[in-house]
């Protein structure tokens, strides 16, 4: 049996319940519409960067998404984001590891923006820094699932050494684009989803109420 298609078809199922969820859920077009350009901001980010080893600002930027957006939608902007990318560099059976991937770092900076709100720079770089060799043994895994033989904790540790300069340059790049960008990608976002959300929440209210809100808030 080779372990790397069966973990492949097991992924693809995971990512279709996912965005079936996704679909589920009242969703404006706003909404949808910012999450598109986040992930084609993501995923091409990563095309200039193509000729250097491992080093791209895709990683940054779905932390950055799923910071401001929550775990849900930075999961999807990361999973999307990689549709995009390979579009340009190549479609292939460690898509499914990628998306998953990236989807799990959005997840996971959203679930760290609902208990951090204001992460300090050094925090936010270190994090970033972390999901440069996660995200990579992620693929290192892959890739041993799908080509390395007999699969065992020896091959495994070789393979993940194997890769360490790579993941290294993956994780430094990470950790140089949150440290010199990330607040500031972060505050920006984070205005422009506030307006999106208050645009989206006061669309249904009355004008005599919304005149009272912005009365109080002017007192």
């Amino acid at each position: 049996m080779n372990y790397g298609v069966l973990s492949g078809i097991i992924l693809i199922i995971l990512l279709i319940l996912v965005f079936i969820s996704y679909e589920r859920r009242n969703t404006s077009l706003k909404e949808i519409s910012l999450i598109a350009t986040l992930s084609a901001l993501a995923g091409i980010g990563r095309v200039p960067f193509a000729a250097l080893p491992n080093v791209q600002p895709t990683t940054f930027l779905v932390i950055v998404s799923g910071y401001v957006l929550g775990p849900r939608y930075g999961f999807v902007v990361g999973a999307l984001a990689t549709l995009v990318s390979n579009t340009f560099l190549g479609h292939g059976p460690w898509e499914p590891w990628q998306m998953i991937a990236w989807g799990l770092v959005g997840f996971s900076s959203g679930l760290i923006g609902r208990v951090k709100k204001k992460p300090s720079r050094l925090f936010l770089s270190v994090f970033a820094f972390c999901w440069g060799f996660a995200f990579d043994y992620m693929m290192n895994l892959w890739h041993w699932l799908f080509f390395i033989y007999p699969l065992n904790l020896k091959s495994f540790i070789a393979i993940n050494a194997a890769s360490f300069y790579l993941d290294m340059m993956h994780a430094t790049g990470n950790f140089i684009f949150a440290f010199f960008f990330g607040k500031d990608f972060i505050r920006i976002l984070g205005r422009f989803n506030k307006r999106l959300t208050y645009t989206e929440v006061n669309a249904f209210k009355k004008p005599e109420t919304l005149g009272k809100e912005f009365k109080n808030r002017s007192n």
